[in-house]
């Protein structure tokens, strides 16, 4: 997979529901479509917190299911 494809694969999103074991609900700007997402290795390194109502950055799985939350806005 080359870069251009990976950009594609980023997409906008705002949390909605806080699950346990840092995985979230996630409804996507584009196509309002709900996902579950979990947290990225460094958000959970540096341990940013990510609350009901942020704004995220998700990479998709390109296989479906889940989301990586990788940036908070």
């Amino acid at each position: 997979m080359n870069k251009e494809q990976e950009k594609d694969l980023e997409v906008k999103g705002v949390v909605t529901e806080a699950l346990p074991n840092t995985l979230f609900r996630v409804v996507l700007d584009n196509n309002k479509e709900k996902i579950l997402a979990f947290l990225s290795g460094k958000m959970r390194m540096h341990r940013i917190r990510v609350l009901v109502g942020d704004k995220v950055i998700l990479k998709l799985d390109p296989y479906g299911g889940k989301g990586r939350i990788t940036k908070r806005l």
